[in-house]
């Protein structure tokens, strides 16, 4: 099935409020615009330097998401015209958001990465380490940084018992944390596998590549 036929048919299922992320990694700029030219604006990059070859390449009014694990040392390459940080997961890194995005007089939108899969392969703060996180001075003192909400990642599992109860457990936390950052609206959690689950349980943006793409290639 085409590129466009494989959006349309994920556009059908998604209500008005949940934005779609096409998760672009691995795929040529080739793919990137027959999906931009069917309506597609926002893509997601788990790799810095492939994000900025595809930034600097494709149409400036695309919105890019780094969804990957973000190394401090790489965040300059991308300051310049990242979106939304999807994984940020400790305060060190955030720090070096906020002093990269300093340098472009920019405010960089961000998503605290919650860890709620049962598996030790996936990033994230726990509930104890976020409150101590956005309790703390220096986050307080962060200016070029936006929290706009939470990201988290199910287990890679087909027990849709467990992934709903992950999710249940992420949107928990997520309005929880609304007592203390009230301006927060992005739920960005769901995937391929999982989004109708996701979506259910209060997504508010899901992240699709297979399923848009095809099958994704490493060789890129």
């Amino acid at each position: 099935m085409s590129i466009k036929t494989n959006l349309d048919s994920i556009k059908r299922t998604l209500p008005d409020h949940v934005t779609l992320v096409a998760v672009s990694k691995t795929k040529p700029t080739g793919s990137i615009m027959e999906a931009y030219h069917n309506g597609q604006k926002v893509f997601g990059e788990n790799k810095i330097q492939e994000m900025t070859e595809k930034w600097e390449a494709l149409p400036k009014n695309i919105e890019w998401h780094m969804i990957g694990h973000v190394q401090r040392n790489k965040v300059k390459y991308m300051a310049e015209f990242v979106s939304l940080i999807h994984g940020v997961d400790s305060l060190k890194l955030l720090k070096e958001i906020n002093k990269q995005a300093k340098k472009y007089n920019r405010m960089i939108p961000c998503l605290l990465q919650i860890h709620i899969a049962e598996e030790n392969t996936k990033f994230g703060l726990d509930k104890a380490e976020l409150m101590t996180l956005i309790d703390s001075l220096e986050f307080k003192e962060l200016g070029n940084v936006k929290i706009e909400g939470l990201m988290g990642m199910a287990t890679y599992t087909s027990d849709e018992g467990q992934i709903r109860k992950e999710f249940k457990f992420l949107k928990s936390i997520f309005d929880d944390l609304q007592s203390s950052l009230p301006h927060i609206s992005v739920l960005s959690m769901g995937m391929s596998g999982d989004y109708k689950i996701a979506i259910e349980e209060g997504s508010t943006m899901v992240r699709i590549g297979s399923s848009i793409f095809g099958e994704r290639n490493n060789s890129y």
